[in-house]
């Protein structure tokens, strides 16, 4: 019989960790999305190779990472104005429908031998700007596709389970096709991976979402109104008075300020790290893309085992405390696998950096998507990305120019110590950050038992009439 209970046990854990699924369109986009993101990592493994294959330049590895990170800083938080007004199960298609024709042109540069640096510039360029917004646009979907808004964590959470099994079987992939047929096929691939995405938006039954979430715990900070001579307004006033409201909105909640700001300071001076694997790979474990792409895979399987953790998770409550441990997690971690030049050793290291970095990242972002107000969702979300891929360009670059002086593993060394500084400034505002979680999540119970009423009493209404 303990068997058999146990099983049982096992089994509704099961249940409830992977519990979004029961709605047909986020089932939809996981399974679309997921044979899409494999394709993606096939090509950010081959892209990366490539690029260090043809230019040997730690610096243009910070180069290309620059380029194709810096339209989210300069464009990310207009972009979430516009977000907040559009269709985004179209502009999702949009997107993904944009980002598939980039992969066709780099693997026929490829394939035809004609591929330059410059190229990968530019279309790195290019796909930093589909990226601008797509991924808040991607973040705002999700609320749209789980009906239940106390499923949102769970949805959040297999988001990145998502992100990182793809992680897992991409580099993989790459790391055996490079050396067979090359970076071309899985710039190819990757463009026909979108077709599963593409036709799982499609094939979704969206309905508009009424925005009605509790307001957040801190009011946002007062706006003057419009003066009469702007009040007939041009839609750029009228967009420029939306995004200050978006700001005003999020320095005005503590969780999303907190959250937000310890994010830019890891994703600047903490994550770039994954700039400089390929050159690890090469200078310091003496290995090919076999080695890159384990060693991708590796960190891959930490950041499910992480992922799969919050989506076990039935609520937001103590994701601050990760938040705080996650960064001192994987920056001790990190600094040991700068030291290490035997693979054997630095793939549990790169597991361990995998996990603290998707729990850091995914417990921001469930956070950020609890508290916001559904009508500011795609502002903050577009915050969200500005200071996680925003700064991100900012951080390659550095990380290549500073690898150029002191080397691939000594910069990693600095990026560690960073994530560690960033753990303890954090842990400064952690018990102000408890106390607004906690406060909103009463709030949003007060506001949930008194819509359960309200039902209830017109069920009644109805029955006696």
């Amino acid at each position: 019989m303990r068997p058999s209970g146990t099983l049982s046990r096992g089994a509704q854990a099961a249940k409830f960790t992977f519990r979004t699924l029961r709605y047909r369109n986020y089932r939809l986009f996981f399974f679309g999305q997921g044979i899409s993101l494999i394709g993606t990592w096939m090509q950010m493994i081959a892209m990366q190779w490539l690029v260090y294959d043809l230019t040997r330049s730690p610096k243009f590895l910070g180069y290309v990472g620059f380029m194709g990170q810096i339209p989210t800083f300069l464009l990310g938080a207009f972009l979430g104005v516009l977000v907040d007004r559009w269709n985004r199960h179209r502009t999702l298609i949009v997107t993904q429908s944009l980002a598939m024709a980039q992969a066709f042109v780099l693997s026929a540069l490829v394939l035809t031998h004609t591929i330059a640096p410059w190229h990968l510039l530019l279309l790195a360029l290019y796909m930093g700007f589909v990226n601008a917004l797509d991924i808040p646009t991607r973040q705002a979907f999700v609320v749209e596709m789980v009906e239940s808004k106390k499923d949102l964590v769970n949805a959040i959470a297999l988001n990145s389970s998502m992100f990182n099994g793809a992680r897992l079987v991409g580099p993989s992939i790459a790391g055996v096709l490079i050396p067979i047929v090359g970076e071309g096929m899985c710039f190819l691939l990757n463009g026909v991976s979108y077709l599963a995405v593409i036709v799982a938006l499609l094939a979704m039954r969206v309905t508009r979402r009424v925005a009605a979430a509790p307001a957040a715990e801190t009011p946002p900070m007062p706006l003057p109104p419009l003066t009469p001579a702007l009040a007939a307004p041009h839609p750029l006033i009228t967009m420029l008075h939306e995004l200050r409201e978006g700001f005003a909105y999020a320095y005005g909640s503590r969780p999303i300020k907190y959250s937000l700001f310890l994010l830019a300071f890891l994703s600047l001076l903490a994550m770039p790290f994954g700039v400089l694997m390929p050159m690890i790979v090469q200078e310091v474990l003496h290995g090919g893309p076999q080695v890159f792409g384990l060693l991708m895979a590796v960190s891959g399987v930490g950041a499910v085992i992480g992922a799969l953790y919050l989506a076990g998770r039935p609520s937001a409550l103590g994701l601050e405390r990760w938040m705080a441990a996650a960064p001192a997690l994987f920056g001790v971690a990190l600094m040991a696998f700068s030291r290490s030049d035997v693979v054997v050793l630095s793939a549990p290291l790169i597991l361990v950096v995998g996990f603290g970095t998707m729990v850091q990242i995914a417990a921001t972002n469930t956070v950020l998507q609890t508290v916001v107000e559904d009508d500011k969702r795609g502002r903050v979300m577009s915050l969200y990305s500005v200071v996680f891929m925003g700064t991100a360009p900012f951080g390659s670059l550095l990380a290549g120019l500073l690898a150029s002086k002191v080397g691939a593993a000594d910069t990693l060394l600095i990026n560690g110590a960073c994530a560690l500084i960033a753990s303890l400034l954090f842990l400064t505002r952690l018990p102000a950050m408890t106390r607004s979680l906690r406060a909103h999540a009463e709030q949003a119970a007060t506001a949930a038992k008194a819509l359960s009423e309200v039902a209830a009493e017109s069920r009644l209404a109805a029955g006696g009439d």
